[in-house]
Formats: C-alpha cells, structure tokens, sequence
C-alpha cells in the first residue's frame, strides 16, 4: 500500500471515521510497510470492533509475529481459528492452522 494510501487512511481515523474495515487496510498497509508494531495495533482495534473479521485474526497473528510477540500471534491464530470455524471461513482456517504448525516448529 502507498503511503499516500495510509496518510489517507489516518487522516480519515483522525476525522471520527473509524471501521472494521479502516483498521484493517491500516494494518495490512503498515504491515506491508514494514511496521509491524504499528500494524499490530490497528488490527486489534479491528478485531475489538468486530471479533468475527478472521482475516483480521489472521493478519493480526502475522503482524504480532513480525513484531516478534509469538505468544501474541499463537493466541491471536487460535481466536481466529475458532471464528473462522464458526464462520464456515475455510481459507482462513487452514492459513491460521499452517501459521500455527509453523510457529510450532520454531519453538
């Protein structure tokens, strides 16, 4: 994502808008960009709006990896796992379980 896009972004955020769905190209564009942390932090919010987004779960476990938090992203996969399940959000649920077999094996 450009920064263009994220100064976008952030100034809609700072103007009262705010969604699931801002935080979460938020998170995915810091993420893109590098800043984990920062990425971290929109998609908790973006979860915190809306707990059944799974791909928020998944890019949150991913963002808190990056940001090298791997308790962090091992719960927040296991969260999104048992959305996803409810959700019938099959993709998301085998991307979150090789996320977790991985993390696994890194341990």
């Amino acid at each position: 994502m450009e920064v263009d896009m994220l100064e976008s972004l952030e100034k809609m955020l700072a103007q009262g808008v705010d969604s699931p769905l801002l935080r979460f190209g938020l998170g995915k564009g810091y993420l893109d960009a590098g800043d984990a942390p920062r990425a971290a932090g929109h998609l908790r919010r973006c979860v915190e709006l809306d707990p059944n987004y799974s791909a928020a779960w998944k890019l949150l476990g991913k963002a808190l990896q990056a940001a090298g938090d791997l308790d962090g992203a091992r719960l927040a996969w296991e969260l999104g796992l048992e959305v996803a399940g409810r959700r019938g959000d099959r993709q998301a649920e085998k991307e979150m379980t090789v996320f977790l077999k991985r993390l696994d094996r890194q341990h």
